[in-house]
């Protein structure tokens, strides 16, 4: 075996790094030196280490990670990058040294402390309106206080995925440990998502936003945007599902065509299918992705009889609510859930929707720096057209910064305001283009993209197939 001397002395080009991009030939590159971290899949934080095989994960590393965690690194050591073979320019060198020396200013300035006082109120504030919803349906018989609990409930549901998003990605608490327990109560017994389903996700997201994978082996690839057959964000997403004859269904071609109207109707459903997925993955009924497959396949459940309870637990307390406590009848029933559940995916997915949607997407081995890929791939969100800021504010969970969130997941959302004014004045002295709408526009530009690609794929299709 080779000794750390004859590793140091190894030089691996940027060519040779690109060639092992998938699970199980995942080479990473951090710091210019080069790690093999092929089949690890003990990796603390799951499959998402695997979104970087083939690539260089320095400053994604840095946004996930507390600082000395690259100790565990050192045995997957096998040697140094010659740094010529990245063909990076001094000015984009010096652009990436710019953005990690704001990183570190940012630490020095406690932008990453949280407030535990804030956080108190978010979790009393949430769980006002979780009593408050149940009240209107437990004394009243009124069918509009009753439409009125499911709304707010289906908007309870909608915070408590913001407060789940906080705790999951370790902005509240030191120790992980507990990040992960509130996540299981916000999330599994309050929403009834598995915790280790969204991580999975989420944090795939966050590593390779609006990145389509670049070979069906690598593990590269937005999970977010991958929404065919029923949404497509560009025009090989849209044509990624043709026939050996190289046509599309029937099904593919009315989806795309229509998809400007029907991205709507898709968001009311979005909330069941993650409740489908949820318990698919709790209780090893099936994965979301082949990354989680992979995960759950070699790593399993990492709670995995908390995430179980709670989500019985969950379906327990809406069982009771949506049948009023025993009062309603099925169908009555079934209306309320079907309020609560659909006005939830439509308040979700209105946010996290406008954060990416109709931004720019690319080829995961064409993908840009980090701060690059995570500023031209999101949009904030901002007041205007008479909604207030400080109900966006509130609204959004902290995603109306969506842009610096990406750029700093770690960060408390009660600091992302004043971060977001250095960010922004950052974007400017390098000229990269930073992108906020209100969330009027901001739904306006998303359903034009929509179009567009429903436009080009329309447009490909009569000049390959001319009589059709």
């Amino acid at each position: 075996m080779a000794s750390a001397d004859d590793k140091a002395m190894q030089k691996i080009s940027w060519e040779e790094v690109k060639k092992h991009s998938s699970p199980s030939d995942a080479w990473i590159v951090h710091s210019n030196k080069v790690y093999d971290v092929s089949d690890w899949h003990e990796h603390p934080g799951g499959g998402v280490i695997f979104t970087h095989a083939g690539d260089d994960m320095t400053d994604i590393f840095a946004a996930f990670h507390a600082p000395g965690s690259m100790a565990v690194m050192k045995k997957f050591y096998i040697g140094d990058l010659v740094k010529e073979s990245t063909k990076k320019s001094q000015k984009q060198i010096e652009f990436e040294r710019g953005y990690r020396d704001l990183r570190n200013k940012l630490i020095q300035m406690g932008m990453f402390k949280s407030s535990r006082l804030f956080y108190a109120y978010k979790c009393s504030f949430n769980m006002g309106m979780w009593a408050t919803s149940l009240a209107m349906v437990a004394f009243s018989d009124s069918v509009f206080m009753h439409i009125g609990s499911a709304l707010l409930m289906g908007l309870f549901w909608q915070q408590c995925g913001w407060l789940a998003h906080d705790f999951l990605h370790h902005q509240v608490f030191t120790k992980r440990t507990y990040g992960d327990l509130a996540g299981i109560y916000w999330g599994d017994l309050m929403q009834g998502y598995s915790m280790q389903w969204w991580k999975n996700k989420h944090n795939g997201h966050h590593a390779v936003p609006n990145l389509h994978n670049s070979s069906p082996e690598a593990q590269d690839g937005d999970p977010d945007i991958d929404t065919m057959p029923l949404l497509a964000w560009s025009l090989k997403q849209a044509q990624s599902l043709r026939n050996a004859d190289g046509k599309d269904s029937a099904f593919v071609r009315f989806m795309i065509r229509w998809q400007a109207f029907t991205y709507f109707p898709i968001l009311l459903l979005a909330r069941l299918s993650w409740l489908n997925e949820s318990f698919k993955t709790a209780f090893g009924l099936g994965a979301s992705s082949e990354n989680a497959k992979l995960e759950m396949e070699r790593r399993g459940l990492q709670y995995p009889m908390l995430e179980r309870t709670g989500i019985v637990l969950h379906y327990v307390w809406v069982f009771a609510l949506s049948s009023g406590f025993g009062r309603f009848s099925p169908l009555y029933s079934v209306a309320y859930f079907l309020v609560a559940t659909c006005s939830c995916g439509l308040f979700l997915a209105l946010v996290f929707g406008l954060g990416h949607n109709g931004m720019a997407t690319y080829d995961a081995d064409a993908r840009p720096d980090f701060w690059k890929l995570q500023v031209t791939t999101t949009r904030n969100i901002t007041g205007g057209h008479g909604i207030p800021q400080f109900f966006v504010d509130w609204l959004c969970g902290g995603l109306q910064y969506q842009v610096d969130h990406h750029l700093f997941p770690m960060m408390p959302r009660h600091n992302l305001a004043k971060t977001h004014k250095l960010v922004k004045s950052f974007c400017k002295e390098y000229g990269v283009n930073y992108h906020e709408a209100d969330l009027v526009d901001g739904t306006v530009e998303v359903l034009q993209h929509l179009q567009r690609v429903s436009d080009d794929f329309l447009c490909d299709m009569i000049k390959e197939f001319p009589a059709m």
